[in-house]
């Protein structure tokens, strides 16, 4: 149940010091999975052309690649490591790794802190909208060792999204809290408990508590997420061309201060596909 059944974590790197931090981030992620991890820098060649010299530009990238595979060797020196210089856009580039990717992450460019000024063209909001494989938002500021936090409506875009998370908590030894947010004045179905019993049998060692709140669902996910180590979605908008995201998955990733996970590209079994 994966993007790419043997693909590599895949994380953006560029110039930015926020970068090292999402690079430590995706180590750990390709570690707990059990995957490689690519370094993906994005080289602009015509913006190169025109500066003083096209070798020191890519002996720059070189470095910065360079710089990021330390950082992440420090944090898990067992997980193998590559990196991949590429010509084009740094959002562009990583879209097109995606397909083969098991996951792919990006730094959230601040949008956390931002409140109601985010572009709807932010990188981030981009990459999620139209990546083939799940997409990893990371935060200026490290996580707690929280539970893995899932929002869950009972689509099959959700089911994935449970799927995956009962997976991610499995290999870091946490809990999963399944919210499902009920707008005031909707009858509630009830669905929530039955679906996270049927994944969770995939995973009886995972503990898992299912919450059923009154509220608007992205207010309820974002005050949920505080305490989150990660915070799992659906997109809803599963077919990757079509550059779409459900208003919840947007809200998370705006305002959660957890990393975001925006589950996408994957098939969930059981539920007649995503």
């Amino acid at each position: 149940m994966t993007g790419s059944t043997d693909g590599p974590v895949v994380v953006g790197v560029g110039p930015a010091p926020d970068d090292l931090a999402v690079v430590r981030l995706a180590a750990r992620e390709a570690a707990a999975h059990g995957r490689g991890l690519t370094l993906l820098h994005a080289f602009n060649w015509e913006a190169a052309l025109v500066g003083p010299s096209v070798a020191g530009s890519r002996d720059a990238a070189e470095e910065l690649v360079a710089r990021a595979a330390t950082a992440a060797n420090e944090v898990e020196p067992a997980v193998p490591v590559s990196g991949e210089i590429v010509e084009g856009a740094p959002v562009e580039a990583l879209i097109r790794r995606s397909p083969t990717a098991f996951l792919v992450a990006i730094g959230d460019g601040g949008m956390a802190g931002c409140g109601a000024c985010v572009p709807a063209d932010a990188p981030a909001v981009q990459l999620a909208a139209r990546a083939g494989c799940p997409v990893l938002v990371v935060r200026r500021d490290p996580p707690p060792p929280g539970p893995v936090l899932v929002g869950v409506d009972g689509s099959p875009s959700s089911r994935a999204a449970l799927d995956f998370a009962f997976d991610c908590a499995a290999r870091r030894r946490a809990r999963v809290i399944a919210v499902r947010a009920v707008e005031p004045g909707r009858p509630d179905d009830d669905v929530l408990g039955a679906l996270v019993a049927e994944v969770g049998r995939q995973h009886p060692q995972v503990p898992a508590e299912c919450h059923t709140v009154r509220g608007d669902p992205g207010t309820v996910l974002v005050e949920q997420s505080r305490s989150a180590q990660v915070a799992l979605v659906g997109a809803r908008g599963d077919q990757p061309g079509r550059g779409m995201l459900g208003e919840v998955s947007q809200t998370l990733l705006y305002h959660a201060p957890a990393p975001v996970i925006v589950v996408r590209g994957l098939v969930s079994v059981g539920a007649g596909g995503a």
